[in-house]
């Protein structure tokens, strides 16, 4: 039985990584193409600008280069040995047309390179049609359909570009790695509703509903890669309210997040059952933007049902609580420091990881519970679209690694581990 499932597994693995190898290079082609095409554009004369400038209007492409070094010391975050790594690639496209005063199209297409903390390769972040269903002086109303954006969280959107987000690592404690490509974004309709008032302040509220794809690869990240079956996601829904002050720099927020997941054996052959996952995640948030301070912070709840998998009777309703806060300081015009703290417990009733560790017949060990991590970084603007940033993060417990349901507890055999990263950031 053991050798069928070796030999399962590698015919799984093989094929997923010639896969892989020739859709990497299929990418690659394909996005150094788009970017020369656009160099080119960029590059085309005075003359030529004017003559296509109402084009130029209607049309708007965008793109970004990314590439750092990583060292993880303790875990596998990224890889299994420890190695200093190069898989820290980001490269984009990103395009919008508007079709008309009400209609526009937008998308962003990627390639990643994060090694364990999410799948390799080519993925499309978001595609949508955007209809500006309703416009007035103080009330907008827009409405997504496609693969719309999640925008509900304070970095959901400007997590999917480098040079947008504030670090090159997020906190994990909300915005997990291993979960990258189910909460980017989902395949169904959003809307998103915004007033401004001369006395109350700008207020924003957003709603969407849909579900997301989970390849093999994600399956594998989030069950671990003895799950031979397969993973999807039923629905999302997701929801949000922020609030800003009229003429203040501080902006208020709350979101929700209700999901299901279920899980089909593999006939064949299988270590698990048939089951059915519930998420649900709550969040309040706050951020200040000054002209040279920026103070960031997010509060979360989470809930968590796994009912099967393990066995037929396996049932299982937890509640994990997280937090991070966040401090960014420009020292000059180029030059930002940053320093945030981030904590993270699998079960609010059990933060040190005992009962986790007990109930597990020490298989997983106490500190799989929980996660905590202190993190330094600095952000250089060598250009206008050229930056360089560097960080370092120490952490304790191994709460947020991957795989998730069954955790990698040989690799990852201690409690305290560290990592340090250099990203280099180009975009036009």
């Amino acid at each position: 039985m053991l050798s069928k499932l070796k030999t399962n597994a590698a015919i799984k693995v093989t094929s997923r990584v010639k896969y892989s190898y020739c859709l990497r290079l299929s990418v690659i082609r394909t996005v150094m193409l788009a970017i020369i095409i656009t160099a080119c554009y960029a590059g085309s004369t005075k003359a030529e600008e004017e003559k296509n400038h109402s084009n130029s209007q209607e049309l708007q492409l965008h793109g970004f280069i990314s590439q750092g070094i990583i060292d993880v010391n303790g875990s596998d975050f990224v890889n299994d040995d420890g190695d200093l790594s190069a898989e820290l690639t980001e490269i984009g496209l990103n395009a919008s047309y508007q079709l008309s005063d009400q209609f526009r199209l937008a998308g962003q297409v990627v390639y990643l390179d994060g090694g364990n903390r999410y799948e390799k390769g080519f993925r499309v972040d978001y595609a949508l049609l955007d209809w500006s269903a309703y416009n007035s002086e103080s009330w907008q109303a827009n409405v997504y359909l496609g693969r719309f954006k999640n925008n509900h969280w304070l970095y959901s959107s400007s997590r999917v570009v480098p040079f947008a987000r504030p670090s090159i690592i997020l906190p994990q404690s909300v915005y997990f790695d291993g979960f990258r490509d189910i909460a980017v974004g989902s395949d169904g309709a959003a809307i998103k509703i915004s007033h401004s008032h001369d006395e109350l302040g700008n207020f924003d509220f957003s709603l969407s509903y849909g579900k997301s794809p989970i390849s093999d690869e994600q399956t594998d990240i989030l069950l671990g890669d003895i799950a031979m079956g397969v993973a999807k996601q039923d629905y999302e829904t997701h929801g949000s309210f922020y609030w800003q002050p009229y003429f203040s720099p501080w902006r208020f927020g709350f979101s929700f997040l209700d999901s299901d997941f279920t899980y089909k054996r593999n006939e064949a052959f299988d270590f698990f059952t048939d089951a059915d996952f519930s998420f649900q995640f709550y969040t309040i948030n706050a951020l200040y933007e000054g002209e040279y301070w920026e103070f960031s912070g997010e509060i979360y709840q989470q809930r968590f049902v796994t009912d099967g998998f393990y066995g037929p009777d396996f049932y299982k309703d937890s509640t994990g609580q997280g937090y991070y806060g966040q401090i960014r300081y420009k020292l000059t015009s180029d030059l930002t420091v940053l320093a945030r703290y981030e904590d993270f417990y699998l079960d609010k009733d059990d933060k040190d990881g005992k009962l986790l560790e007990q109930n597990t017949g020490g298989v997983v060990p106490y500190y799989f519970g929980f996660h905590k991590d202190i993190t330094l970084g600095l952000n250089y603007d060598i250009t206008s679209n050229f930056s360089a940033r560097i960080e370092y993060h120490w952490v304790n417990g191994a709460g947020r690694l991957t795989p998730v349901v069954v955790p990698n507890t040989l690799i990852n055999d201690s409690e305290d581990w560290q990592m340090w990263a250099v990203q280099l950031m180009y975009w036009f």
